[in-house]
């Protein structure tokens, strides 16, 4: 999966979590937007690469700026995410924005936490 790919996906992700926040059906935000639901889902799922004018559809649709709808430090479906170089180029956003002692921390303690894991898995091939 491309870069490019990762970022619709990430659009997509928010997208529908944002509609679910507000408590908006596809089919409402589709005929507010003036886009078939089909193609709301496609954007959603990351399927579909959507033109800027549908996207600020949508954002006008949802009431959203475009700093609320490329803000991805609150994106709270990753359990739903299942695409490993995603998932990293999630917490590579969600870094980028931190300091860098914040930074060295994080990697510290993902540095130990993985140290603890590969402990644990071998603990128990004995």
């Amino acid at each position: 999966m491309t870069t490019s790919s990762n970022f619709i996906r990430l659009v997509g992700i928010h997208l529908r979590m944002v509609r679910e926040v507000k408590g908006i059906k596809q089919e409402w935000l589709a005929e507010k937007a003036g886009i078939a639901r089909a193609r709301i889902s496609e954007i959603e799922n990351g399927k579909g690469n959507a033109t800027l004018g549908t996207v600020e559809k949508i954002m006008d649709a949802l009431e959203i700026t475009p700093v609320e709808l490329f803000n991805f430090q609150n994106l709270s479906d990753i359990e739903d995410i299942t695409d490993k170089k995603l998932l990293i180029d999630i917490h590579r956003t969600l870094l980028l924005e931190r300091d860098l002692s914040e930074i060295q921390y994080v990697v510290n303690t993902t540095k130990d936490f993985l140290r603890t894991v590969d402990k644990k898995s071998d603990y128990g091939k004995k």
